[in-house]
């Protein structure tokens, strides 16, 4: 065969094996009744939809429809600004317009029961601000408002392990849909209710190989479970905020430990503070606050952060424990999904923690930390052995 019928014939079995893969198509129908069944619209609940300019825009009109159809009342689609903004704009104009708005949403919200977080809109934005302020009046009010928060993968909800990348696009979003469709809500429901059970009569003790051993105890503290339940009547029970803020998927119990009961060590895999690389670390807690850092190398990243954080920055802000399987790290080609609500991750994060009912706030400064490996006893019971949920 000549060389140039040869490249012929290549190119063409490579645009034949091409055309051959597979591309994910996300089931935008499925997805809509899913997210608002989980809202059990009330006839006459009344949803608006937080969106970023030209994300997921597919997927929109399949929600604002399956609210009309179940008998709610489409509000329609607040969008946010469209991020990254022009460098040409003026910031301060951005925070005075921000300010503004914020105080008119909190007026146009006002009769909002129910609201979806879109992929690319975030907390930060003014009006979902606006609709948070809401939530957090109806804490004490115990009226059923809430919100869905649908970030996918926009909103960085997916983490590398060390040492391995995160996958391609169409797996990541072929593993979010499978976990939002397929998920056994009421069996995810149930283990997250014995587990925040167990939080309030035991003491829970944390371990790892590299040498994490940590103890403190939940006490009264309240637990979030996101379960997906996104009903009225739930949201009505909220005791804090992010009870009233169901994420979608589902899959972790959160909970912000007694202070005063935090001590021992946290050994960390590979990590990046302060924007630097951080070999060997550990941190030794007393009374929920970092008294030592250790570290092979970069401890002065470490430290760094912390001073730029303020006192937030030495505080043990909460645990979260996954429970979905359809989240879990997978055996092969590792990455973490969903902010570590697969089965077996755990959270261990430093920071504010006043959402969750803590005693740490004034500060805007959170950090995630994420575990595969820890086990995790409460009181007798085995719930996590090396990055494995118990059963």
């Amino acid at each position: 065969m000549r060389p140039s019928l040869l490249c012929l014939a290549l190119a063409m079995a490579l645009a034949a094996t091409l055309v051959a893969q597979p591309q994910l198509t996300l089931d935008n129908p499925a997805m809509a009744r899913r997210i608002v069944q989980q809202l059990a619209l009330k006839p006459g609940e009344r949803v608006m939809s937080l969106a970023h300019p030209g994300v997921f825009d597919d997927l929109l009109p399949y929600i604002r429809y399956e609210v009309m159809r179940v008998g709610g009342i489409d509000l329609g689609v607040v969008e946010v600004l469209r991020e990254p903004v022009p460098e040409s704009f003026d910031a301060a104009v951005l925070q005075k317009g921000a300010r503004e708005a914020r105080a008119h949403y909190k007026a146009m919200f006002r009769e909002v029961d129910a609201a979806i977080m879109m992929p690319g809109a975030t907390t930060a934005h003014p009006a979902y601000l606006a609709m948070q302020d809401w939530l957090k009046d109806d804490l004490v009010e115990h009226r059923g408002r809430r919100t869905v928060h649908f970030h996918w993968i926009e909103n960085g909800s997916a983490y590398p392990i060390a040492g391995q990348p995160v996958p391609p696009r169409p797996l990541m979003d072929a593993t979010y849909q499978r976990a939002l469709l397929e998920t056994d809500y009421k069996a995810l429901g149930e283990i997250e209710r014995r587990f925040a059970a167990a939080l309030r009569t035991g003491e829970v003790h944390i371990t790892s190989p590299g040498g994490t051993d940590l103890r403190f105890r939940a006490g009264d503290r309240p637990a979030n479970l996101q379960d997906g339940d996104a009903s009225a009547a739930r949201a009505a029970q909220g005791k804090v905020l992010v009870d009233k803020e169901v994420e979608l998927p589902a899959g972790v119990v959160r909970v912000a430990p007694l202070e005063e009961t935090v001590d021992g060590v946290i050994a960390f895999p590979p990590s990046q503070w302060d924007g630097r690389p951080v070999e060997g670390l550990k941190l030794r807690f007393s009374k929920g606050r970092v008294v030592e850092v250790i570290a092979a190398s970069g401890k002065e990243a470490v430290e760094a952060e912390m001073q730029k954080a303020g006192d937030a920055g030495r505080a043990f802000r909460e645990i979260g424990v996954g429970f979905n399987p359809l989240l879990a790290v997978p055996e092969r080609a590792p990455w973490i999904p969903y902010y570590g609500y697969g089965a077996g991750v755990v959270r261990l994060s430093l920071g504010d923690n006043s959402e969750l009912g803590g005693k740490v706030g004034g500060s805007p400064y959170v950090r995630w930390n994420f575990f595969t490996d820890l086990t995790v006893v409460v009181g007798n019971a085995t719930w996590v052995r090396n990055g494995k949920l118990q059963l």
